[in-house]
């Protein structure tokens, strides 16, 4: 368990791959910087923010044990179970799915991509001076060369 803006001033994706090479998937906060918050999702490290008042209350719980026994986290359920506490915590939908699923941004897109073809078939039928504008800017770039 960590204070406030866990991740301030570790903005690169290296400080979570850190944190993956020594075994860490969780980390709970009570709250995190918000570019180390995606990078943890983006690598498969599970964000979990308590908020000020529960923080306090769950550090309390885990100083209490002093490490002699574990606590789980069910990204399932949404709760951390430990020796007398059963914690629940929120996650966008969104955020549990790429996690539950071990999907990055392109994944999650490509779960919508028999929707964004038929938006885009439905776009070229409906304005069609979009395809144009398209092809002739394919066209010219056809002509650059390395």
């Amino acid at each position: 368990m960590t204070g406030e803006n866990f991740g301030a001033g570790s903005s690169r994706e290296s400080a979570v791959w850190s944190m993956l090479a020594n075994g860490i998937r969780v980390i709970v906060a009570k709250s995190f910087a918000d570019i180390y918050r995606e990078n943890c999702l983006q690598n498969g490290v599970l964000p979990v923010m308590l908020g000020a008042e529960l923080g306090d209350e769950f550090i309390a719980r885990v100083v209490a044990v002093d490490g002699q026994a574990p606590f789980t986290v069910d990204l399932v359920t949404q709760r951390i179970s430990g020796p007398d506490s059963d914690v629940g915590f929120e996650i966008p939908a969104a955020d549990r799915t790429r996690l539950l699923e071990g999907l990055d941004d392109i994944g999650l897109t490509l779960k919508h991509a028999e929707e964004i073809v038929s938006w885009e078939q439905a776009a070229q039928a409906t304005q069609s001076w979009l395809q144009l504008a398209r092809d002739s800017r394919s066209s010219a770039v056809k002509g650059v060369r390395k």
